[in-house]
């Protein structure tokens, strides 16, 4: 999926950072799942009425190397779920939170927490933006396509409609294309850390702003401040779609 040669991860070769999103796979019955084809990964995500769903977050502290080949338990359980309404009407946030062990252990060898946040039926409307150049001292442009978007949605068992079913993406939720994973764009901000940087990633937190979509150029731009990085993911206008802080080991 990321056209790297295979031969180059050996069994007992550390699985680099933001790779375990697999392991992350649900195990959702599809008679449960939500409306939108959302299987929850990992746990059921409740539905409470409210249709659509995007995530807006995460948090991500790798505290032990998980060697390829081995076997992981993982722990995943809802931590929160605030429901709300404003002007705009209901919304609830859901906290999810997993845990990965490497079998053998009781130390978690990587946490992940995130967080989505439901919303009632109503068509995403895109604002016109004027283009603004990305300034950073590092930036990669990429444009993920309809089968990348497939291949990771597979690899992760990612059965959410709007980004593998056009007609659903356009039609029902209102968006020009298939929407680009969040842990997709994720993945792709931790690979440019990795391979094109150097970086060797502690922690993470994510905030995802605004969607990106299939066939559309996306700027990976990163700086460093301190004993830390700043990633940006932008769209093909200049805005942050998203935000990430990385601590370097």
């Amino acid at each position: 999926m990321l056209d790297l040669e295979p031969a180059s991860i050996s069994e007992g070769d550390a699985l680099p950072p933001g790779w375990h999103f697999f392991l992350l796979g649900a195990e959702t019955r599809r008679s449960h799942l939500r409306s939108d084809g959302f299987p929850g990964l990992g746990v059921p995500m409740p539905d409470l009425g409210l249709p659509r769903l995007l995530i807006v977050g995460r948090t991500v502290d790798y505290f032990h190397e998980i060697p390829v080949g081995v076997a992981v338990r993982r722990i995943s359980v809802v931590k929160e779920v605030t429901e709300k309404t404003s002007e705009a009407g209901p919304r609830a946030t859901v906290t999810i939170e997993h845990e990965l062990q490497v079998s053998g252990t009781a130390d978690p060898a990587i946490v992940e927490t995130q967080t989505y946040l439901l919303l009632p039926a109503r068509k995403w409307q895109e604002a016109m933006k004027p283009h603004r150049a990305v300034v950073a001292a590092h930036r990669k442009a990429v444009t993920p396509d309809d089968t990348l978007l497939f291949q990771y949605s597979a690899l992760g068992f990612n059965s959410h409609k709007i980004h593998i079913d056009t007609i659903h993406a356009r039609d029902v939720e209102g968006f020009p294309s298939l929407v680009v994973n969040g842990g997709l764009t994720a993945l792709l901000m931790t690979e440019f850390a990795r391979a094109d940087l150097g970086l060797r990633i502690r922690a993470l937190k994510m905030k995802n702003l605004a969607p990106l979509f299939s066939g559309r150029e996306i700027t990976l731009a990163a700086d460093p401040y301190g004993d830390r990085w700043r990633l940006r993911a932008c769209d093909e206008t200049g805005q942050i779609a998203a935000d990430m802080e990385l601590e370097i080991r």
